[in-house]
């Protein structure tokens, strides 16, 4: 028998609520297997169970928010024999409350019907602001069911579903070829499973619909500032941890970019403009393969040690259109070719974007990367993401003067930075690894 918690989705996270069951007690499960969803800061994201068995009692009900580590439900190992109940409920009493610890200090107010405390605020979840926006959804008009009668994500469904707005399913492939044809996929007819609207019925709809009107981007109004908010928050809160308690250094270096672009160049005239490249790919394999060689950088510090992980998780940091951050891995960068990671890199924005991460995607990065040079930014200098002991930040590829063999001569020039842990390694092994990232750059040809 093992107990199924509520996880932590990244230091930032105290507390969720339980989105929904997507199993129910005597079902079986597998390693890997998506059973319940959380809605956090970050959007609704899939948990995953980390064992075999079957599915027993359920503990806790949908809408609850409960903290980090709370038993939601318990799972039997295969051939142990399940509890004899006169009934199988679907869900048991759910625990007393217990109010999170990033709940702002504020006056305690009692709450009351359609989510509003007697000060006259509404109770609403950051995710339940946001789609009651974008859906046009009356929050005034919407009972909460959630803990202390705040309004959740699935109030905003149901009351989206009452006025006939019901969502549409859209493949993330076919979300980004939308956006690239200026088509609205939420006006289309889908033929894909379930219902959900694929690749091909959005470029038949661009074909009969030419001029089709891009799909505006949802107003910023007061309820996409307050979900910025509560996320700036939370990263602020992981941020002030990681600075008081992990003694950070810094490194930097200038790597020479002219062979590793005139590749790409040639690379993509060969491919369609779907399939071309990007240069942060290049930048995503040779991090990878550079922590092949110092392994003192992938891994966790814990309970004050640190437990270098064999494989390589590449936490890639994705801003949201909304504001904030967040860093979902790339499972396995080290093992997969550029086109993997390209389509690994275009569906993690994709459904970062759309708040459908699964669990072990925020909780395995083992180093985390930044890029900010498509914002001009020349340097990056990171702020370690705990447990992770690395960070590794690339700027905008800038021509600079550059001395070689005795000649002066104008490169395309990028500036990488690693801000590592130094109760991990030190700066001799961040220097190796430095080296180690711009030798496989400008070997590029065997990425």
């Amino acid at each position: 028998m093992a107990e199924f918690k509520m996880p932590t989705l990244g230091a930032d996270m105290e507390a969720g609520t339980l989105y929904d069951w997507r199993v129910q007690p005597g079902d079986r499960v597998k390693r890997g297997d998506v059973i319940a969803a959380v809605e956090t800061d970050k959007g609704v994201i899939d948990i995953e169970v980390f064992e075999d068995g079957v599915m027993g009692e359920i503990l806790v009900a949908a809408g609850t928010l409960v903290p980090v580590g709370t038993v939601l439900a318990i799972i039997q190992a295969a051939g142990e024999a399940l509890p004899v109940l006169t009934a199988v409920p679907t869900v048991a009493p759910s625990p007393p409350q217990v109010q999170p610890a990033f709940t702002p200090p504020e006056k305690v107010t009692t709450p009351a019907k359609n989510g509003k405390q007697r000060d006259g605020r509404l109770r609403v979840s950051p995710v339940a602001r946001r789609r009651a926006a974008e859906w046009g959804v009356d929050l005034l008009a919407v009972t909460g069911t959630g803990a202390d009668g705040a309004i959740s994500l699935a109030d905003v469904e149901k009351a989206a579903e009452s006025l006939k707005t019901e969502r549409v399913r859209v493949t993330p492939v076919a979300r980004r070829v939308a956006e690239e044809l200026g088509v609205d996929p939420l006006a289309l007819a889908g033929t894909g499973p379930h219902g959900a609207v694929c690749r091909e019925d959005v470029e038949r709809a661009a074909a009969s619909q030419p001029t089709a009107v891009p799909t505006p981007e949802p107003a910023t109004a007061k309820p996409a500032a307050d979900f910025q908010a509560g996320m700036r928050r939370a990263i602020a809160a992981a941020m002030s941890r990681s600075n008081r308690d992990i003694p950070h250094y810094y490194l930097e270096t200038r790597i020479d970019m002219t062979r590793p672009l005139r590749w790409l160049e040639a690379e993509n005239l060969k491919r369609t403009l779907k399939d071309r490249l990007l240069p942060v790919v290049l930048l995503i394999k040779a991090t990878a393969k550079a922590l092949v060689e110092t392994p003192e950088l992938n891994g966790y510090w814990i309970d004050d040690t640190f437990r270098p992980q064999e494989a390589i998780h590449i936490g890639f940091a994705i801003a949201l259109r909304q504001g904030g951050l967040v860093t979902p891995a790339i499972h396995n960068a080290d093992l997969k070719s550029l086109d993997e990671l390209m389509a690994d890199m275009r569906d993690l924005i994709m459904r970062t974007r759309n708040g459908r991460l699964r669990s072990s995607e925020l909780t395995d990065p083992t180093i985390t990367l930044t890029s900010l040079g498509d914002r001009g930014v020349e340097k990056v200098y990171g702020v370690i993401y705990p447990p992770q002991v690395a960070l590794v930040g690339f700027g905008k590829i800038t021509e600079q003067p550059w001395a070689e063999n005795g000649m002066l001569g104008v490169r395309p020039v990028l500036t990488a930075t690693l801000a590592a842990d130094h109760r991990a390694s030190d700066g001799h092994r961040g220097g190796l690894f430095l080296e180690a990232l711009q030798k496989c750059l400008q070997e590029v040809e065997r990425l």
